[in-house]
This record gives structure tokens, C-alpha cells and sequence, in this order.
């Protein structure tokens, strides 16, 4: 039998379209106008259906308007089994009572309004009967499985559809299932109220499997296996730094997994979440090496080093989204009024040529020009804590020519991506980081690199208070200093040196008063400095000298704007020189925990780069930069939860042998840098 149809469209609601004509086409001259209709426009299509399956066909006016299908019901389906609560036994007896609704199409040119339930509604009327006519059995549930990427499940819920939970996102292959990483929403539709009386059941709880069971069984496929992510110890320096005793270390497994989980919703399959523990794991393990490779055999095994190598380089995920809620989940935690956004640049020798952005340059490790890769990072501190939030790989110039090319593309730089200096850099990671819902900043610390630009500084001063290193020979004046106005033509001016004939006449506008620079007024012994206590280190309180002094800084060898100047002296002599742009009435106490807080971003380089394997990264390209960073910047945030969750502990100092307290406290930030003492993670 060929039935015609029209695609004209129809509107408006059910009464309008009334009566509407239900059919079961099964067995019948009209399934294969079913089949049809299904393989084209259904977005699953149209495949055999093997086992129990009815077919239904909705007509309006002798022409067909939907068609909805059922099978037999799934054979493991947690959710769905928690829900009934049916032993084994009494599955078996009962799982052919069950039917699953596989697939359900309104044709595309239908556009009346509340249909769906309705036709749903009309087909379980005849669903039962026809059910039992087929196969002898009586229905007691109907199941359904929503694709939450395309659909929001607003039929079945209209319908008094019960949503049970989701499903694992396995499929069946042959004898065993295979994981293709997108769960379906499950739902359930009780034909009789008392099925459980029937079944002889109760329901029981459900309880989600965590990553931790799908590690194990996702990549090695056998229940006995240890668990995997325990082939690799923590790192005990971390360890002993967290004061952690061994009851707790083995906490810190399963709240990895439940952290990472926190995730899940930034990433497309749970292969990626997997992965992402696992790297994560191997970022604060005890593992000598902590690169791709070592991580996968260690901990996932070898078969897994390029799966591991695609995750990072090349899977589909989107290291900006888990960024962002990296971002904002840390600074929930952290961020107060009266924080500091930090600014500064690492850098990460690297051999060749190959690798994104690698190029000779000053390297910060090394004190030399060198060849390495550089990194602008934006960092946040406070008295409850400090953290890593953004970061962008600076490309140099010469990386945008011509002879560039082949290499960039091997590099996978984005097409779009033009050059940028550091400052620029710097600037868009703050914007963006200002756009943060829980982004609170009152202050910026920057190193001199970016505190000798004035402009730079000018830019921040405008919404932040700066407290901006800057160099030694750094010039300013006392006072501000009388300036010779610009000479007119033919004027002479009167007080200065009489001209001696040789070259033009000077014609711009000059000081008469000629600047300092600040280490030579740092060592003017009327200079009032004050020691100060920042705070215990590993070897007892730390000390320093410090001062600040109102001055007028130089730029262009011009006056520039009035800003303090803040001296700093170590036990060992040495000098940090600082500009400020706090107004003048700002307690001696809040700038003395400005220059702490500057520092913080310091210790996160440090403590990434000899804990967490920041620069032990192998992969050369741009986007695999970035998702290295990202997630030691997790490993990181995951570790100040531990420390907060612990609370306010004495912390182990392995090189010493001795405790020393967090770097922040609430009795302010205290910084243990001038001694040079490891000081690992924050408390509250």
C-alpha cells in the first residue's frame, strides 16, 4: 500500500487538527511508509529493529503527521533498575513487561501546539493491548531516553513521564559496550501503580558510579584491577607541606575525583574527564617526569599514551570554558575587596624551533638571553588565599612573517592571532578577568618589567590601585621641579648657561632641577626606614626595613605624576623599589601588604615549577601550551581546596626540616621569599 503526503504546513492546536487517526503498522501494508518517514526524518534514522517492537502511524486528514516506535525494553539500565528495584531474579522474569519508546518523529512541516503529549497519551491507549496481542505479556512500564544535546524532554514531562537519571553512555556491541561518552536522560512511564507489588520489589536509591569506578573499567576492562589512579603516590613534599597524616592522604584520591567531577559539564565525553583526573594525579604525584608520557604509562598504562598525547593536544574541549569556571570557582574562594590581581611572565627553556612562540629571549630562570618559550600569567592574592587564573603564551614578532609559516601552522597557532606585546597581553588578561562574576580587586602587582612602563601603569591606575616594581636606576624628583617653558623663536632664556655657539638653541620644555635615581636616594641615611615582621618562615619571623617616601617620577625626563616610592630592605641588603599610585592618605600597613601580596604570583611559579611539573610540558604546540597550563592551574586550585578544607595547619618545610606557616593568613599575607623559604599553599 503507497501512501501520498503532502508538506504543507499545519498550525495551531489539537482541536484544530481533530480527529486525529492512531494506527499500529506493524506486520502491516504501512510499515514501510513508517520506515520511510522514520530513516527521513528522524534524526537517529531508520535501522532494523530486532526483537519485540511495535510501530504506530498518527494521520490527520489521510495523511500522516507522526510516527513513534517501541522495542524491547534496554538490559542494563542502572537508573531505570534502581528505580523499580527488582532483584536479578525478578528482572529476568519481568524485563519483557517493559517496553522502550526508541523512537518518537512529528514530521517537520506539523507545528501544532501541545501534540506530542497528546499523540503520546493516544498511543499508550492502544500500546497495552496491542503489546499483549503480540507477545502475550502485560505491560507494566514504558521507558524513553532523551538526548539532552538536542532535546529537553518536554513531551514526556508534559506526559507524567517520571525522569529517573541518565544513563552511563554505553552501547551495546556484540556481547559487550562499548562507551561513546553522551548519556541520555531516562524516563519512565508506569502503566500500573502497584507494578512493584507485582514484581515483589522496593525501591532502592541510586547511587551515580563515580569517575573512580569508570577508570578502572573504561580503560582496563577488568573489576579486579587496583584502582588506577593510586599506581602513582602524591607527591610527598605536598604531603608533608599539607600536614596531611596518612588517613587523610587517602582521602585525597576520591577528592580529586569528586573535584575534576565538578568539571564534567566543560568537557564533551567522560573519556576527557578521565583523562583530565588522570592528569591532574600525575601533575602532584611523586613521578620524576610529569609529561605526557609518563603520566599515561604510570597511571592510565601504555596502550593509553596517545589517547592522553589527542587529549591534550587535539580532543575536542575547550580549555577557555574550563578556564572560566576554574576562574570563577577560585575566586569564590578567595577574592575579597581589598585583593590583588598579580601580573607577571615565566619563561620555559626549550630546545630548537619548533615549539609555539619559542625564540631567543630573556629568560627569567636562567638571568640570560636564551632560547625559551614566555608566558604572560594573571594571578589573584588575599588574605585567604593565592592562585593562578589566566594565562596567554606570548608569540615574538618574527613568529607573524612569512618565514614563519610552515612552522606556525605545524604549531597549530590560530589563524587569526596577531602579535601582542607582553603589555597587551597583560592588559587583556585583566579586562577579561574583570568580567569574572566573582572577580573583586582593589589592587595590581606587577615585576618591573611591566612597572617601568608608565603607560602601562597609567592604563591600570585608572581602575586599580598598582603597586609596580620598578628598577634601581629608576629616576624621580623630592619635589616637583620648575620646568623652563619652550623657548619662543628669537627669545633667549634668562638663568641658564649662556649658549656657546654650538648646535641650535635648545627648544624643549626641560626641569631646572635634575632628578635622583631611587638606589642612590635609597641610600641616604636620614631615610626614616622601619623594620617590619611579614610573618613567620620556615627559620623563625621574617624581618624587613622598609619606607615609602611622596615623589614625583620621571618620565620622557619630564615630571610625571606624584606616586609614592616604596623601599624595601632584606636582611641581606638587598633592595626592591616599588611606585604606587594609593592615594597619600593610605596606612603605612595596607602598602606593606601590598608589597606581600606582589610577591605571591612568585611563589605560584616557583611552587608549579617544583611540585607540579609546570615546565615539565613536552608538547610543542600552541593549544597544547595552554591546556598544560590550565590544568596544572586546576591541580593548583584543587590543592588550595584541600589546604581550606583542613583549615589553618602548620606547614612541613622538606628542605629544612622545620614547620613554617601559609604564605597568607588572616593576620595578612606573609611572604617568605627574601629568605628564600619554601612556603607552599594558602590558608584561610
Amino acid at each position: 500500500m503507497t501512501i501520498t503526503y503532502t508538506k504543507d504546513v499545519i498550525t495551531g492546536t489539537v482541536r484544530d487538527i481533530k480527529p486525529v487517526e492512531i494506527q499500529m503498522v506493524r506486520q502491516t501494508s504501512l510499515e514501510p511508509v513508517w520506515n520511510e518517514l522514520v530513516r527521513k526524518y528522524h534524526y537517529l534514522g531508520h535501522r532494523k529493529m530486532l526483537g519485540a517492537n511495535l510501530k504506530y502511524l498518527a494521520f490527520c486528514g489521510g495523511s500522516p503527521i507522526a510516527a513513534l516506535g517501541f522495542r524491547a525494553a534496554s538490559l542494563k539500565l542502572k537508573t531505570r533498575d534502581c528505580f523499580i528495584g527488582w532483584s536479578p531474579e525478578q528482572k529476568s522474569a519481568h524485563l519483557p513487561q517493559l517496553t522502550n519508546n526508541n523512537r518518537f518523529l512529528i514530521l517537520p512541516w506539523i507545528r501544532v501546539k501541545n501534540l506530542g503529549s497528546y499523540l503520546l497519551a493516544q498511543v499508550i491507549c492502544h500500546l497495552a493491548k496491542d503489546w499483549h496481542q503480540f507477545y502475550g505479556e502485560e505491560l507494566l512500564l514504558l521507558e524513553t531516553f532523551v538526548d539532552p544535546r538536542y532535546f529537553q524532554g518536554t513531551v514526556y514531562k508534559a506526559s507524567g513521564w517520571i525522569h529517573v537519571g541518565s544513563t552511563l553512555g554505553y552501547t551495546r556491541q556484540g556481547k559487550t559496550y562499548k562507551y561513546h561518552g553522551n548519556p541520555k536522560e531516562v524516563y519512565l512511564y508506569p502503566l500500573r501503580a502497584d507494578f512493584r507489588s507485582i514484581i515483589g520489589c522496593q525501591q532502592r536509591p541510586y547511587v551515580k558510579p563515580s569517575i573512580y569506578t569508570t577508570v578502572s573499567t573504561t580503560f582496563v576492562g577488568r573489576s579486579n584491577d587496583p584502582m588506577l589512579l593510586e599506581r602513582v603516590g602524591w607527591n610527598p613534599n605536598i604531603a608533608a607541606i599539607l600536614s596531611i597524616d596518612p588517613k587523610e592522604v587517602s582521602k585525597l584520591t576520591q577528592k580529586l575525583i569528586s573535584f575534576v567531577e565538578g568539571f564534567a559539564g566543560c568537557f564533551q565525553k567522560k573519556e576527557q574527564i578521565i583523562n583530565a583526573t588522570a592528569y591532574l594525579k600525575g601533575l602532584a604525584s611523586d613521578l620524576a617526569a610529569k609529561s605526557i608520557e609518563p603520566i599515561a604509562i604510570e597511571i592510565l598504562g601504555e596502550e593509553k599514551v596517545r589517547a592522553l598525547q589527542h587529549f591534550i593536544t587535539g580532543s575536542p574541549w575547550q580549555e577557555r570554558k574550563v578556564l572560566h569556571k576554574n576562574k570563577e570557582d577560585v575566586l569564590h574562594k578567595i577574592a575579597t575587596p581589598c585583593g590583588m590581581a598579580t601580573i607577571d611572565s615565566s619563561e620555559f627553556p626549550k630546545k630548537g624551533k619548533h615549539s609555539a612562540g619559542v625564540a631567543r629571549q630573556y629568560c627569567g630562570n636562567m638571568g640570560k638571553v636564551e632560547n625559551c618559550q614566555s608566558g604572560v600569567f594573571l594571578g589573584y592574592a588575599s588574605n585567604k588565599g593565592y592562585a593562578l587564573l589566566d594565562a596567554k603564551l606570548y608569540m615574538p614578532e618574527k613568529w607573524f612573517s612569512d618565514d614563519y609559516f610552515s612552522l606556525r601552522e605545524k604549531a597549530q597557532v590560530p589563524t587569526e592571532l596577531t602579535f601582542q606585546t607582553k603589555v597587551q597581553i597583560a592588559l587583556e588578561l585583566l579586562e577579561k578577568a574583570g568580567k569574572t562574576e566573582s572577580f573583586s580587586c582593589q589592587w595590581v602587582g606587577m615585576d618591573s618589567f611591566f612597572g617601568k612602563d608608565a603607560t602601562f601603569r597609567k592604563t591600570i591606575g585608572e581602575k586599580y590601585y598598582y603597586f609596580a616594581d620598578i628598577h634601581a636606576n629608576a629616576s624621580v624628583w623630592l619635589e616637583r621641579p620648575e620646568a623652563c617653558p619652550e623657548r619662543p623663536q628669537g627669545v633667549e632664556w634668562v638663568g641658564l648657561p649662556p649658549y656657546k655657539g654650538r648646535g641650535p638653541y635648545p627648544q624643549k620644555e626641560r626641569p631646572l632641577t635634575d632628578s635622583i635615581k631611587v638606589s642612590q636616594l635609597a641610600k641616604d641615611p636620614s631615610l626614616p626606614f622601619e623594620t617590619v615582621n611579614l610573618g613567620e618562615g620556615a627559620k623563625g619571623p621574617i624581618f624587613a626595613e622598609v619606607v615609602r617616601l611622596r615623589v614625583i617620577e620621571q618620565r620622557d625626563n619630564m615630571p610625571g605624576a606624584e606616586c609614592w616610592l616604596f623601599l624595601r630592605k632584606t636582611t641581606d641588603g638587598k633592595i626592591k623599589y616599588a611606585f604606587s599610585n594609593a592615594p597619600v592618605d593610605t596606612p603605612m600597613e595596607e602598602m606593606i601588604r601590598a608589597s606581600s601580596m606582589r610577591w605571591s604570583i612568585e611563589q605560584l611559579f616557583q611552587e608549579g615549577k617544583r611540585y607540579l611539573g609546570m615546565d615539565h610540558y613536552e608538547t610543542r604546540s600552541y593549544p597544547g601550551w595552554h591546556r598544560h597550563m590550565t590544568l596544572v592551574f586546576l591541580t593548583m586550585h584543587f590543592l588550595l581546596g584541600v589546604r581550606l578544607d583542613f583549615g589553618e595547619k602548620k606547614l612541613y618545610n622538606a628542605s629544612s626540616g622545620s614547620a613554617t606557616l601559609s604564605c597568607l593568613s588572616d593576620r595578612g599575607f606573609k611572604q617568605d621569599q627574601a629568605d628564600n623559604q619554601n612556603c607552599f599553599l594558602p590558608v584561610p
